[in-house]
């Protein structure tokens, strides 16, 4: 559906969290080189519990191997907080993909300015910096399937609750 992108993460919880939470939204997952921990890492597999093998992931060995293949465009989102664009103005369509860069330096600000009108942010009052990475990347992928709800395929769990 989309293509979480995720630029040298570094903390292996988020990866694991993000992993989970594509496998569950019908995402791939893509991750940029150099990585701050090992893939098969078991702080990487408890977050993403049993969902780790059901992820379409696709690992590259740099940002510059990943831009060859996927070079920025109109279906490319960069998440920053150098921008002033909001994530929720954005029309995100099935297939785009979706950049979060790493926890500690986050996209290439050369990037970021050289493609200024795909740069998206998420609000924050004025104490905060930053929020998490696997927080980012759910905040924004809920909006970006919000938007393109229709059609998606959900799972039928047995015994619900009816509305």
């Amino acid at each position: 559906m989309f293509n979480i992108v995720l630029v040298e993460p570094q903390i292996p919880p988020n990866t694991g969290t993000i992993g989970r939470l594509c496998v569950n939204l019908g995402a791939t997952l893509h991750l940029v080189k150099p990585l701050g921990f090992d893939i098969d890492d078991k702080a990487v597999k408890r977050a993403g519990l049993d969902y780790w093998k059901e992820l379409d992931l696709v690992v590259w060995e740099s940002f510059e191997a990943f831009l060859e293949t996927h070079p920025i465009g109109a279906h490319t989102y960069m998440a920053t907080t150098k921008t002033d664009k909001l994530y929720f103005d954005v029309g995100f369509e099935k297939g785009d993909y979706i950049l979060f860069g790493s926890e500690t330096k986050g996209i290439d600000e050369a990037v970021l300015l050289a493609h200024p009108k795909q740069c998206i942010t998420i609000p924050m009052g004025a104490k905060g910096r930053s929020l998490n990475l696997g927080i980012s990347v759910g905040i924004v992928l809920y909006e970006a399937l919000r938007q393109n709800y229709d059609g998606f395929e959900k799972i039928i769990i047995p015994n619900t609750l009816e509305s």
